[in-house]
């Protein structure tokens, strides 16, 4: 008896239009997570941000010079 001739592979077929999906929804995701990192801040953090940025502005406003109105009646 002759032995059986080996089977071939057969390439696994795929679903172009399910793949296209597969590859968008992957890239997507990774937009997303790029922006929870460049965006996403918790509450408390913008909080923090909120009051130091208030406090600059309370600390710029009490080193302000006052400047005396110039007067043009000196002539």
């Amino acid at each position: 008896m002759e032995a059986l001739p080996e089977l071939k592979q057969v390439a696994e077929l795929i679903n172009l239009n399910k793949a296209r999906k597969q590859k968008a929804r992957a890239a997507a995701e990774a937009l997303a997570a790029a922006n929870r990192v460049k965006f996403g801040r918790t509450k408390a953090e913008k909080q923090r941000d909120a009051s130091a940025g208030a406090e600059a502005v309370r600390r710029m406003d009490g080193l302000r010079r006052e400047t005396p109105p110039a007067d043009s009646s000196d002539d």
